[in-house]
Protein backbone atom coordinates (compact mmCIF):
# COMPACT_ATOMS: atom_id res chain seq x y z
CA UNK A 1 0.00 0.00 0.00
CA UNK A 2 1.39 3.45 -0.80
CA UNK A 3 0.87 6.67 0.42
CA UNK A 4 -1.62 7.84 -2.09
CA UNK A 5 -5.15 7.16 -0.48
CA UNK A 6 -7.36 4.77 -2.09
CA UNK A 7 -11.15 5.30 -1.82
CA UNK A 8 -13.12 1.62 -1.77
CA UNK A 9 -16.40 0.42 -1.34
CA UNK A 10 -16.87 -2.49 0.32
CA UNK A 11 -20.04 -4.27 1.50
CA UNK A 12 -20.89 -6.46 4.68
CA UNK A 13 -24.36 -8.29 4.07
CA UNK A 14 -25.21 -5.96 1.10
CA UNK A 15 -24.98 -2.65 3.30
CA UNK A 16 -21.89 -0.82 1.54
CA UNK A 17 -19.34 1.07 2.87
CA UNK A 18 -17.22 3.45 1.61
CA UNK A 19 -13.52 3.03 2.76
CA UNK A 20 -10.54 5.35 2.45
CA UNK A 21 -7.39 2.63 2.74
CA UNK A 22 -3.84 4.67 2.73
CA UNK A 23 -0.28 4.81 4.45
CA UNK A 24 2.79 3.72 4.17
CA UNK A 25 4.00 -0.02 3.32
CA UNK A 26 3.91 -1.68 6.99
CA UNK A 27 2.60 -4.64 8.81
CA UNK A 28 0.99 -1.94 10.93
CA UNK A 29 -2.46 -0.71 10.89
CA UNK A 30 -4.42 2.53 12.04
CA UNK A 31 -8.41 1.94 12.08
CA UNK A 32 -10.48 4.92 12.29
CA UNK A 33 -13.73 4.22 13.78
CA UNK A 34 -16.32 7.68 13.75
CA UNK A 35 -18.93 7.49 15.41
CA UNK A 36 -22.18 10.04 15.60
CA UNK A 37 -21.88 13.49 13.97
CA UNK A 38 -18.42 13.38 11.96
CA UNK A 39 -18.57 10.84 9.71
CA UNK A 40 -15.35 9.43 8.64
CA UNK A 41 -13.78 13.34 8.63
CA UNK A 42 -10.44 12.16 10.02
CA UNK A 43 -8.08 14.00 7.53
CA UNK A 44 -6.29 15.90 10.18
CA UNK A 45 -4.99 12.40 11.37
CA UNK A 46 -4.86 10.58 8.68
CA UNK A 47 -1.98 12.47 6.91
CA UNK A 48 0.46 12.18 9.91
CA UNK A 49 -0.21 9.02 10.84
CA UNK A 50 -0.12 7.93 7.03
CA UNK A 51 3.50 8.60 6.96
CA UNK A 52 3.79 5.66 10.17
CA UNK A 53 1.87 3.24 9.13
CA UNK A 54 -1.32 1.89 7.14
CA UNK A 55 -4.59 3.94 7.37
CA UNK A 56 -7.99 2.66 6.83
CA UNK A 57 -10.71 4.95 7.59
CA UNK A 58 -14.92 3.23 6.66
CA UNK A 59 -17.90 5.54 6.77
CA UNK A 60 -20.60 3.15 8.80
CA UNK A 61 -23.89 2.41 8.01
CA UNK A 62 -26.44 5.14 8.60
CA UNK A 63 -23.69 8.10 8.01
CA UNK A 64 -21.65 9.72 5.45
CA UNK A 65 -22.16 8.28 2.13
CA UNK A 66 -22.58 4.71 3.48
CA UNK A 67 -25.90 3.09 3.29
CA UNK A 68 -28.69 3.69 5.48
CA UNK A 69 -31.18 1.06 5.16
CA UNK A 70 -34.28 1.23 7.22
CA UNK A 71 -34.42 -2.75 8.45
CA UNK A 72 -30.92 -2.64 9.73
CA UNK A 73 -30.43 -2.50 13.27
CA UNK A 74 -28.51 0.26 14.56
CA UNK A 75 -27.08 -1.77 17.49
CA UNK A 76 -23.78 -1.73 18.73
CA UNK A 77 -22.88 -5.33 18.10
CA UNK A 78 -23.99 -4.94 14.83
CA UNK A 79 -22.05 -1.89 13.99
CA UNK A 80 -19.07 -4.21 15.60
CA UNK A 81 -20.17 -7.00 13.34
CA UNK A 82 -19.61 -4.71 10.22
CA UNK A 83 -16.84 -3.42 11.17
CA UNK A 84 -15.61 -6.68 11.45
CA UNK A 85 -16.62 -7.52 7.76
CA UNK A 86 -14.67 -4.57 6.34
CA UNK A 87 -11.72 -5.46 8.17
CA UNK A 88 -11.84 -9.01 7.04
CA UNK A 89 -11.88 -8.25 3.46
CA UNK A 90 -9.38 -5.52 4.07
CA UNK A 91 -6.92 -8.57 5.18
CA UNK A 92 -6.52 -6.65 8.82
CA UNK A 93 -5.02 -9.03 11.19
CA UNK A 94 -3.27 -6.38 13.75
CA UNK A 95 -4.90 -2.76 14.10
CA UNK A 96 -4.40 0.31 16.00
CA UNK A 97 -7.86 0.97 16.95
CA UNK A 98 -8.90 5.26 16.91
CA UNK A 99 -12.22 5.97 17.60
CA UNK A 100 -14.33 9.13 18.52
CA UNK A 101 -17.82 9.16 20.19
CA UNK A 102 -19.61 5.71 19.40
CA UNK A 103 -17.14 4.85 17.16
CA UNK A 104 -15.69 4.28 20.89
CA UNK A 105 -18.51 1.32 21.61
CA UNK A 106 -18.22 0.27 18.38
CA UNK A 107 -14.69 -0.40 18.65
CA UNK A 108 -14.53 -1.90 22.17
CA UNK A 109 -17.11 -4.29 21.43
CA UNK A 110 -15.41 -5.83 18.08
CA UNK A 111 -12.13 -5.85 20.13
CA UNK A 112 -13.47 -7.78 23.13
CA UNK A 113 -13.80 -10.46 20.24
CA UNK A 114 -10.50 -9.98 18.53
CA UNK A 115 -7.96 -9.06 21.62
CA UNK A 116 -5.10 -10.64 20.33
CA UNK A 117 -5.60 -8.67 16.89
CA UNK A 118 -5.84 -5.53 18.88
CA UNK A 119 -2.03 -3.74 19.25
CA UNK A 120 -3.24 -0.64 20.70
CA UNK A 121 -6.57 1.50 21.65
CA UNK A 122 -7.21 5.67 21.05
CA UNK A 123 -10.02 6.83 22.19
CA UNK A 124 -11.07 10.45 21.86
CA UNK A 125 -14.00 11.70 23.94
CA UNK A 126 -15.60 8.36 23.66
CA UNK A 127 -18.14 7.94 26.34
CA UNK A 128 -18.32 5.06 28.90
CA UNK A 129 -21.80 6.57 29.66
CA UNK A 130 -24.43 7.81 26.74
CA UNK A 131 -26.64 10.20 28.72
CA UNK A 132 -25.88 14.09 27.52
CA UNK A 133 -29.07 16.08 26.69
CA UNK A 134 -29.13 14.74 22.92
CA UNK A 135 -28.96 11.66 23.95
CA UNK A 136 -32.31 11.75 25.72
CA UNK A 137 -33.75 13.67 23.38
CA UNK A 138 -33.03 11.18 20.59
CA UNK A 139 -34.19 8.20 22.63
CA UNK A 140 -37.48 10.15 23.88
CA UNK A 141 -40.52 9.02 21.48
CA UNK A 142 -42.26 11.97 18.96
CA UNK A 143 -40.16 14.85 20.34
CA UNK A 144 -37.36 13.63 19.13
CA UNK A 145 -39.45 12.80 15.58
CA UNK A 146 -40.70 16.15 15.80
CA UNK A 147 -37.46 17.81 16.13
CA UNK A 148 -35.54 15.94 13.23
CA UNK A 149 -38.38 16.70 11.07
CA UNK A 150 -38.45 20.60 12.03
CA UNK A 151 -34.45 21.13 12.53
CA UNK A 152 -32.14 22.14 9.46
CA UNK A 153 -28.40 22.00 9.06
CA UNK A 154 -28.67 25.76 9.30
CA UNK A 155 -30.40 25.57 13.12
CA UNK A 156 -27.50 23.00 13.98
CA UNK A 157 -24.69 25.16 12.25
CA UNK A 158 -25.39 27.86 15.15
CA UNK A 159 -26.19 25.26 18.21
CA UNK A 160 -22.54 23.58 17.15
CA UNK A 161 -20.60 27.39 16.90
CA UNK A 162 -21.93 28.09 20.26
CA UNK A 163 -21.10 25.22 22.12
CA UNK A 164 -17.99 24.33 20.36
CA UNK A 165 -16.45 27.87 19.69
CA UNK A 166 -12.98 26.29 18.73
CA UNK A 167 -14.65 24.63 15.98
CA UNK A 168 -13.52 26.10 12.35
CA UNK A 169 -16.77 26.85 10.27
CA UNK A 170 -15.92 24.40 7.47
CA UNK A 171 -15.90 21.74 10.78
CA UNK A 172 -19.25 23.41 11.64
CA UNK A 173 -20.87 23.13 8.32
CA UNK A 174 -19.55 20.10 7.03
CA UNK A 175 -21.34 18.23 11.06
CA UNK A 176 -24.16 19.77 10.46
CA UNK A 177 -25.18 18.69 6.63
CA UNK A 178 -23.67 15.26 7.56
CA UNK A 179 -26.40 14.94 10.61
CA UNK A 180 -29.06 16.05 8.18
CA UNK A 181 -27.92 13.74 5.38
CA UNK A 182 -31.35 11.92 4.16
CA UNK A 183 -31.47 8.61 6.77
CA UNK A 184 -28.83 9.52 9.21
CA UNK A 185 -31.39 11.33 11.47
CA UNK A 186 -33.71 7.93 11.48
CA UNK A 187 -30.45 6.23 11.37
CA UNK A 188 -29.47 8.18 14.79
CA UNK A 189 -32.69 7.75 16.53
CA UNK A 190 -32.41 4.08 16.24
CA UNK A 191 -28.86 3.96 17.46
CA UNK A 192 -29.56 5.62 20.73
CA UNK A 193 -32.44 4.19 21.27
CA UNK A 194 -31.12 0.29 20.65
CA UNK A 195 -28.27 1.41 22.91
CA UNK A 196 -28.84 2.41 27.16
CA UNK A 197 -26.92 4.79 28.46
CA UNK A 198 -23.93 2.36 29.97
CA UNK A 199 -23.19 1.68 26.20
CA UNK A 200 -19.83 -0.05 27.17
CA UNK A 201 -21.07 -2.29 30.02
CA UNK A 202 -21.78 -5.46 28.35
CA UNK A 203 -18.06 -5.34 27.57
CA UNK A 204 -16.04 -4.05 30.63
CA UNK A 205 -15.45 -7.37 31.98
CA UNK A 206 -13.09 -8.58 28.72
CA UNK A 207 -11.58 -5.49 28.04
CA UNK A 208 -9.91 -5.49 31.43
CA UNK A 209 -8.40 -8.58 29.85
CA UNK A 210 -6.54 -6.31 27.35
CA UNK A 211 -2.88 -5.93 28.43
CA UNK A 212 -1.63 -3.62 25.84
CA UNK A 213 -1.07 0.29 25.99
CA UNK A 214 -4.44 2.64 25.95
CA UNK A 215 -4.44 6.34 24.81
CA UNK A 216 -7.10 8.53 26.12
CA UNK A 217 -7.47 12.02 24.09
CA UNK A 218 -9.94 14.12 25.49
CA UNK A 219 -11.33 17.63 24.49
CA UNK A 220 -11.81 19.18 28.39
CA UNK A 221 -14.33 21.31 27.31
CA UNK A 222 -16.96 18.73 25.77
CA UNK A 223 -20.70 19.48 26.84
CA UNK A 224 -21.98 15.96 25.75
CA UNK A 225 -19.03 14.17 26.89
CA UNK A 226 -17.43 15.07 30.23
CA UNK A 227 -13.72 14.70 30.88
CA UNK A 228 -14.69 12.70 34.24
CA UNK A 229 -15.59 9.86 32.50
CA UNK A 230 -12.08 9.26 31.48
CA UNK A 231 -11.57 8.02 35.09
CA UNK A 232 -13.91 5.10 34.26
CA UNK A 233 -10.98 4.14 31.10
CA UNK A 234 -8.41 4.17 33.68
CA UNK A 235 -9.99 1.67 36.07
CA UNK A 236 -11.18 -0.88 33.16
CA UNK A 237 -7.88 -0.59 31.12
CA UNK A 238 -4.60 -1.63 33.35
CA UNK A 239 -2.01 -0.03 30.59
CA UNK A 240 -4.43 3.88 30.22
CA UNK A 241 -2.10 7.47 29.62
CA UNK A 242 -4.42 9.95 29.46
CA UNK A 243 -4.51 13.49 28.29
CA UNK A 244 -6.69 16.23 28.51
CA UNK A 245 -6.81 19.30 25.75
CA UNK A 246 -8.07 22.63 27.22
CA UNK A 247 -9.99 24.91 25.32
CA UNK A 248 -11.27 22.07 23.17
CA UNK A 249 -14.65 20.42 23.19
CA UNK A 250 -15.76 17.07 21.71
CA UNK A 251 -14.01 17.35 18.52
CA UNK A 252 -10.57 18.08 19.68
CA UNK A 253 -8.78 16.79 16.60
CA UNK A 254 -11.22 19.41 14.42
CA UNK A 255 -10.68 22.18 17.06
CA UNK A 256 -6.23 21.86 17.69
CA UNK A 257 -5.68 19.12 15.44
CA UNK A 258 -1.69 19.54 15.93
CA UNK A 259 -2.08 18.72 19.63
CA UNK A 260 -3.93 15.51 19.08
CA UNK A 261 -2.45 14.63 15.97
CA UNK A 262 0.64 15.06 18.13
CA UNK A 263 -0.28 12.71 20.68
CA UNK A 264 -1.52 10.24 18.36
CA UNK A 265 1.73 10.14 16.47
CA UNK A 266 4.03 10.02 19.28
CA UNK A 267 1.81 6.80 21.28
CA UNK A 268 1.89 4.54 18.32
CA UNK A 269 5.41 5.25 17.72
CA UNK A 270 6.29 4.18 21.44
CA UNK A 271 4.14 0.73 20.46
CA UNK A 272 5.77 -2.31 19.25
CA UNK A 273 6.18 -2.42 15.81
CA UNK A 274 6.05 1.09 15.76
CA UNK A 275 8.54 3.51 13.99
CA UNK A 276 10.30 5.23 16.53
Amino acid sequence: MDNAPEHRTLAVEGVRSPVLVGGAGSPETVVFVHGNNAGARWDALLEPISELACVIAPEMPGFGAADKPAQWPYTVAAYAAHLDGLLRQLGVRRAHLVAHDFGGPWALAWAVDHLDSVASITLINAPVVIDHFAAKLWRTPVLAEMLTRVGNPAILRKVLASRDPGLPPDAVAAIAEHMFAPGTPDAVLKLYRSTGPDAIAPYVDRLADFDRNVLIVWGADDHYVPFEQTDDYRRIFRHCEIHAVPGAGHWPWLEQPDVVAGYLSNFLRRQPGGHE
